[in-house]
C-alpha cells in the first residue's frame, strides 16, 4: 500500500484484522512536536489510503511520554518571521480535513500528554480512545501562548461536546483527563493503558455512535441564535480575567466561534485568519518566549539523576508543611519535623486537603497521605537524601537546625534552606561541609507558584546544585539558578513594589486604588492583596533583612498591624478585611482621582532593581531574569517581563521617568547601575 513512500516519523501496520496502525514517532526527538515534516508524511499516508480503504485506521503514538505536545514552536516562530503563518495553518487544516473525510473509520488512540495541534489530530478523527493514567492529559492550551486553536480546534470541538464546554476547555486552555474527556464527550471510551492499541482496533471494527444527548446539546448550542445569545455572554466573562487590550486571543476565538457556520470550510477559513493575525501581536511574541524559557528551565539539569527518594523538611510551619506536603504528592517518601506534634497536625490537615484536590482517588489520596509521616524525634534526616530547613527567618536559628542536621545526614545528602531573604554567605558558616549546602527558595502559595530559586555561593559544589535542579523538576516545579545575595532575585525585586504600595496607603491612597492600577498594568493581582496574601509578618521580616541592602526604608503601616495581629490572608484581617479567603474592598468615592504618576510609582522599582540584578550578575542573562519575575510574581505575562518590557518601551524613556520621579518623591526612584547595558536595547 505505501510502496515508494519513505517515511522517517510515521510507522505503519497492518494486522490481520485489516486495521491499519499508523504510528507517530518523531525521529531524534523525546516527543511528537507537530513539525511540517511530520505533517507532510501523515498526509502522504492519507492519500494512499484514500484509495486503497483498509478497513479502519488506527492513529497512535510510539512515545512513551504521550500522544503529541501540539504543533513545533519553534517552525512556528520562523513562519511568522517570514509572513507565512497563515499559509502554514492552512495546509496543516488541509491535511487533517483530508484524515477527517476517510471513508472508513479512524481512531486516535492517547495516551499521555496529548496538547494543541494533539488534539486536534484526534478531533479530525472520527472517534478517540483514551488510556486511564494520571499521566493522560488532553487540552487546547493555545490561547496561553497569545493564540488560539488553528487546525480545526475551534471548528470542531463546539460541535463535538457542545459550544460551553469547548470553549472553556479552549479558553482557559485547562488540561482534561481520561474520565474528564470521557464524560464531556471528547473522548468514547476509557481503557487501561496495556489495552489501548487491542481496545482502540477494536473500536475502529465496531464503531459507537455518540448518545443522543450529546449530540442534541451539540448542535443545540452551535445553532446560530444560541451564537449570538451565548458570544456575548462568554466574551464578558473572559474580559473579566483576560482583558483583551492585553490578551487578545480569548475574545478573537469567540468571535471566530459566533461567526462559524455549518459549513466545516467556512469555520476552517475564519480559524485560520485570525491566528494568522493573533501571531503576529507583540502579546503571542511574548507569550511564545516564555513558553520556550520555560522550556529552558526545565532542561537545566540535563539527565542528572537527583537521586533523591526520602526528603526531610524542618518547620511544618505554612511554607515548610506545604513544601512536604508537594514532596509527597510527587511520589517523594516525606518526614515533617517540627518542636511538637500539635505544630505539625495543622500541616497534615492541609496535606489531606492538597491531596483530595489533585488526587481525586482514595487509593492515590491513601498513598500520598502515607508517605507523608510526621518526625517529632528527626530520626527521618539519616536516611535522607535531602533535607530542607523551613523555620522562621532568623539566622541564629537556622544555624542550630545545620548543626544538628549535618552529622545525622549521609555524607551525599544535600541541606537545603527555603529562606527568602537571608544571604547564603551568613548561614554556610554552620557547615563542616558547605559544598552541599544550597538555598531551595519556594513561593507561597508551594501548590500554585511554579518556581523554585536555586541559590548557589562560591563553596557550593556544581554537582550538588545540578542535582538540586534535577530534583526541582522531577517535582514538576521549574529551577532558577541564583546568587545567594540579599533576596535573591525575585524578593530583591519584588520589594521595592511591596514598599511602594505601602508608601502610596500611608499617604492616603485608598488600598483598592493601588491595587487597581498595578493590575491595570498587566499585575495579576494588586500589591497590597499579594501583601496580604503572603503574610505582613513575612514581609515586614524581608523587609527588615532587604531595606538596609536596597537603600529603601521601611514605611509605617506593616509594623503596626503585625504587632496587633493582623497579618494579612492568615488571620482574617491585614490591610483588607478577609472573608471566606477573599478580600472586601472598600467602595472608593466615584469622583476620587488617582495619582498621574501611581502606575510609574509601582512599577518602575521593580524595573530599577530588575536592572541592578542583572548588572550584579545575581542572574546569568537577561533572559532567565524574565522568567523568574514572571513565575515568581506573575509579572504581566504579556509584556515578556521586566527587560523585555524595558526593550520594549525603551529604556532612555524609561530612565527619564525615574529621575522624574525621583525629583518628586526622593532619592529611591534614582536610576540604579546597569540602564546603559547593552542588552537592554530592543
Amino acid at each position: 500500500m505505501f510502496e515508494g513512500l519513505r517515511l522517517i516519523h510515521w510507522k505503519i501496520s497492518q494486522g490481520t484484522d485489516g486495521v491499519l496502525v499508523l504510528t507517530m514517532d518523531r525521529a531524534g526527538s523525546r516527543v511528537n512536536a507537530l513539525s511540517r515534516a511530520v505533517v507532510d508524511e501523515l498526509d502522504a499516508m492519507l492519500e494512499r489510503i484514500a484509495i486503497e480503504r483498509p478497513l479502519a485506521v488506527v492513529i497512535r503514538s510510539g512515545k512513551e511520554g504521550g500522544f503529541a505536545v501540539g504543533a513545533d514552536l519553534h517552525e512556528f516562530e520562523g513562519y511568522e518571521r517570514k509572513g507565512t503563518v497563515r499559509e502554514e495553518i492552512e495546509h496543516g487544516q488541509r491535511v487533517f480535513e483530508r484524515l477527517a473525510r476517510l471513508p472508513m473509520p479512524t481512531v486516535a488512540a492517547i495516551h499521555g500528554t496529548c496538547m494543541g495541534g494533539g488534539t486536534e489530530l484526534a478531533l479530525a478523527c472520527r472517534m478517540r480512545i483514551a488510556a486511564r493514567t494520571p499521566e493522560t492529559r488532553i487540552a487546547l492550551p493555545e490561547v496561553l501562548l497569545g493564540i488560539h486553536p488553528g487546525w480545526g480546534g475551534s471548528a470542531r470541538l463546539p460541535r463535538l461536546i457542545g459550544a460551553p464546554k469547548a470553549l472553556a476547555m479552549m479558553l482557559t486552555g485547562r488540561a482534561a483527563s481520561a474520565e474528564r474527556a470521557f464524560s464531556e464527550g471528547l473522548v468514547d471510551r476509557v481503557v487501561a493503558p496495556e489495552k489501548l492499541l487491542d481496545e482502540a482496533r477494536q473500536l475502529a471494527l465496531h464503531p459507537v455512535k455518540r448518545p443522543f444527548l450529546q449530540r442534541a446539546t451539540a448542535w443545540f448550542t452551535n445553532c446560530w441564535p444560541a451564537r449570538q445569545i451565548l458570544a456575548p455572554m462568554v466574551r464578558k466573562q473572559a474580559a473579566a480575567k483576560a482583558p483583551p487590550q492585553h490578551y487578545p486571543a480569548p475574545s478573537a476565538l469567540i468571535e471566530v466561534w459566533r461567526r462559524g457556520g455549518g459549513d466545516i470550510g467556512q469555520r476552517l477559513k475564519l480559524e485560520a485568519r485570525s491566528v494568522a493575525k493573533l501571531s503576529a501581536t507583540p502579546t503571542a511574541h511574548n507569550l511564545i518566549r516564555i513558553f520556550f524559557l520555560r522550556e529552558r528551565l526545565r532542561g537545566l539539569a540535563g539527565d542528572t539523576e537527583h537521586g533523591i527518594r526520602h526528603v526531610h523538611v524542618v518547620g511544618a510551619g505554612v511554607m515548610g508543611g506545604d513544601i512536604a506536603a508537594w514532596g509527597a504528592l510527587r511520589g517523594f517518601e516525606v518526614t515533617l519535623q517540627d518542636r511538637e506534634l500539635k505544630f505539625v497536625e495543622p500541616a497534615l490537615a492541609r496535606a489531606r486537603k492538597l491531596f483530595e484536590k489533585k488526587l481525586k482517588t482514595p487509593d492515590r489520596i491513601e498513598a500520598a497521605r502515607k508517605r507523608l509521616v510526621a518526625d517529632i524525634e528527626g530520626t527521618g534526616a539519616a536516611s535522607a537524601q535531602l533535607a530542607i530547613e523551613a523555620i522562621y527567618e532568623d539566622a541564629d536559628a537556622k544555624e542550630a537546625v545545620y548543626r544538628a542536621l549535618e552529622p545525622a545526614m549521609p555524607r551525599d545528602a544535600l541541606l537545603a534552606t527555603n529562606t527568602s531573604s537571608i544571604p547564603l554567605d551568613e548561614l554556610r558558616g554552620a557547615f563542616t561541609e558547605p559544598r552541599r549546602f544550597l538555598g531551595l527558595h519556594f513561593f507561597n502559595p508551594v501548590a500554585q507558584m511554579p518556581l523554585v530559586e536555586v541559590v548557589r555561593h562560591d563553596a557550593l559544589d556544581p554537582t550538588i546544585e545540578k542535582r538540586a535542579w534535577a530534583w526541582v523538576k522531577a517535582i514538576g516545579k521549574l529551577p532558577l539558578p541564583v546568587l545567594g545575595t540579599p533576596g535573591f532575585l525575585v524578593n530583591r525585586i519584588l520589594m521595592p513594589y511591596l514598599l511602594e504600595a505601602v508608601r502610596c496607603h500611608t499617604e492616603g491612597i485608598p488600598d483598592p486604588v493601588i491595587d487597581r492600577a498595578a493590575k491595570k498594568f498587566g499585575m495579576p493581582m494588586g500589591p497590597i492583596e499579594l501583601a496580604d496574601t503572603v503574610g505582613l509578618d513575612v514581609a515586614l521580616s524581608v523587609g527588615k533583612e532587604l531595606g538596609p541592602f536596597l537603600g529603601l526604608e521601611l514605611p509605617a503601616g506593616i509594623a503596626d498591624k503585625v504587632e496587633g495581629g493582623k497579618r494579612g490572608k492568615k488571620d482574617g484581617q491585614g490591610f483588607y478585611v478577609w472573608k471566606d479567603g477573599k478580600p472586601e474592598k472598600p467602595k472608593i468615592d466615584a469622583g476620587y482621582r488617582a495619582p498621574g504618576d501611581l502606575e510609574d510609582r509601582l512599577i518602575l522599582p521593580m524595573l530599577n532593581e530588575a536592572v541592578a540584578c542583572l548588572h550584579a550578575g545575581v542572574i546569568a542573562d537577561p533572559d532567565l531574569l524574565d522568567a523568574g519575575v514572571i513565575f515568581g510574581t506573575g509579572f504581566a505575562p504579556f509584556r515578556g517581563g521586566p527587560i523585555q518590557y524595558i526593550r520594549t518601551t525603551g529604556a532612555g524613556e524609561l530612565r527619564a521617568k525615574m529621575e522624574a520621579l525621583a525629583q518628586a518623591h526622593g532619592p529611591r526612584f534614582a536610576p540604579k547601575q546597569g540602564w546603559f547595558n547593552p542588552a537592554l536595547a530592543a
